[in-house]
């Protein structure tokens, strides 16, 4: 028999500190605890489909909260019914008693835990719809006064011009124009001549064809 945990944040950002230290303070071993920074919409998760292929019939996976094993309501469910009646190992929710299939396995039992996981998987998807919901209202309020979402745009020295035409004399390496320009990739770099170029097409020569933008 070997316990396992698994830890989820929903992006690089967040922090697993805490889920580690609750991981810790059980006894899990560090090498046999499963991290994903993803979103739990869905189970296509590397690290979860490695730790899943490694549990065994008596194994124990330990999950602080039913949120971060997923947000799913449905594929909480199948994922929940694949561990303990297919690989025939146990689940314990660390912060939810109730949801620990080493316990009460009679009817009365099962079906208590039952209960507890459709409650728990049904609020955990609401709260990914509600979350979804509130960045899209953020996102459309942002637009309505006319900010811009996304990553800040680079914007072109002055004497960009001067620069293209450096650039379009072969009299500079395309590596030192994109310093010039702040460090862009160069795929920046073209987008942004093709929309000076456009702007611009008194002071600029058309770009060749052969360019992708």
């Amino acid at each position: 028999m070997k316990e396992y945990g698994y830890v989820r944040v929903s992006s690089t950002e967040q922090n697993e500190d805490r889920q580690l230290i609750v991981m810790k303070s059980i006894g899990i071993p560090k090498d046999r605890v499963y991290i994903d920074k993803q979103s739990g919409k869905d189970f296509d998760r590397p690290r979860y489909k490695s730790m899943i292929r490694k549990i065994k019939e008596g194994d124990i996976l330990f999950v602080l909260s039913i949120d971060r094993l997923g947000r799913d309501y449905v594929e909480i469910q199948e994922q929940w019914r694949f561990i303990t009646k297919i690989k025939k190992a146990d689940i314990v929710i660390i912060d939810m008693p109730l949801l620990d299939t080493r316990r009460e396995k009679n009817l009365l039992g099962t079906f208590i835990a039952d209960l507890v996981l459709q409650v728990l998987s049904f609020v955990a998807q609401s709260e990914r719809e509600s979350i979804r919901k509130r960045q899209a209202e953020g996102i459309a309020a942002a637009k309505a006064k006319g900010k811009h979402m996304g990553r800040p745009r680079k914007s072109m020295p002055d004497n960009f011009v001067e620069i293209v035409r450096e650039w379009e004399r072969k009299e500079t390496p395309l590596s030192n124009i994109l310093q010039q320009c702040g460090d862009i990739s160069s795929t920046t770099f073209y987008r942004k001549v093709a929309e000076y170029d456009e702007t611009n097409k008194h002071e600029l020569k058309c770009i060749d064809e052969t360019y992708t933008f």
